[in-house]
C-alpha cells in the first residue's frame, strides 16, 4: 500500500477518521456516499482506515485483527492476502496513513502568514477533534508509542519517524519566520509534546481546559520568541 502517497479516497473520508464517525461499510462507500479509489483494493483500504480509527480510540493492544474486521466489514479471507505480515503490518500501515493525515493538518495550519495564528489554528484543530469525538479521539501515533510492542519493535520506530516528520515541518516553518534553527527545533519539539500531553489530559478529564491552557502558553511563548528574533522590529499582535 502506498500509504505515503494518499489517494483522493483518503481525503474523502478524513473528517470521519478525525471524528470517529463510521466512514463506510462493506460496500466501500463513505457515510456521505464518497466512492473509494478504484485503483486500490476496497477491503484493504477499509482495514487500514479502521485500524487507524481504532488505534486513536482504543490503543494498539486493543486493535486486533478481529476488531478491525468487525469495524471495517472486510472479509476475513482478505487479511493475510493483503497483509502477509499480519497485525503488525496492518498497524504499521495505519500509522503511516494517520501520520500522513496529521502531517497534512500541520502543513495546512502553517499556511497562515502570521506564525502565531498558525500555531493557534493547529491547537484548535486538536481541540475540535476532541470535542467532536466526545473526548474519545486521541492520537494514533501516541497510542503505539506508549506501548512496548516487544513482538513488533518496528512500530515504535515508525511512531518515532512520524514525530520526527512533525518536528521537521514545525522547525522549517519557524525558521522561515526568522527563528534560528536550534530555537526552531526546540520549539517544534515542545509544541508536539504540549499538544500530545494536553490531548491525553483532555481525554482523562473530558474537558478542553488542558489543551486551551497549553495553547495559551505556547501562544505567549511564540510571541516572545518572535519579538526577540534577530532583526525583528516588532512581533505579531497577541
Amino acid at each position: 500500500m502506498t500509504a505515503r502517497n494518499p489517494s483522493c479516497m483518503f481525503y474523502g473520508i478524513h473528517l470521519k477518521l478525525l471524528t470517529g464517525r463510521p466512514f463506510g461499510g462493506p460496500c466501500g462507500h463513505g457515510e456521505a456516499g464518497e466512492q473509494m479509489s478504484p485503483r486500490r483494493s476496497e477491503s484493504r483500504d477499509r482495514m487500514v482506515l479502521s485500524a487507524a480509527a481504532l488505534l486513536r480510540e482504543y490503543g494498539a493492544s486493543a486493535t486486533s485483527i478481529d476488531r478491525v474486521l468487525a469495524h471495517s466489514g472486510a472479509p476475513r479471507g482478505s487479511v493475510y492476502h493483503h497483509f502477509p505480515g499480519g497485525r503488525a503490518q496492518l498497524i504499521e500501515e495505519a500509522l503511516a496513513l494517520a501520520g500522513d493525515f496529521l502531517t497534512g493538518l500541520i502543513d495546512t495550519a502553517m499556511q497562515v502568514d502570521d506564525p502565531v495564528a498558525a500555531v493557534d489554528a493547529f491547537f484548535r484543530l486538536w481541540r475540535d477533534r476532541l470535542v467532536e469525538s466526545g473526548f474519545r479521539a486521541g492520537c494514533p501515533i501516541v497510542a503505539v508509542a506508549v506501548e512496548t510492542n516487544d513482538d513488533a519493535p518496528q512500530l515504535a520506530r515508525s511512531a518515532a519517524a512520524v514525530f520526527a516528520r512533525w518536528q521537521e515541518a514545525l522547525t522549517a516553518f519557524l525558521v522561515r519566520h526568522g527563528l534560528t534553527e536550534e530555537r526552531s527545533r526546540r520549539l517544534g519539539a515542545f509544541m508536539i509534546a504540549a499538544v500530545e500531553g494536553a490531548v491525553i489530559m483532555c481525554r482523562a478529564e473530558r474537558s478542553t481546559a488542558p489543551i486551551e491552557a497549553a495553547a495559551a502558553e505556547i501562544h505567549d511563548l511564540l510571541l516572545h520568541a518572535l519579538r526577540d528574533r534577530p532583526g525583528a522590529e516588532s512581533g505579531p499582535r497577541p
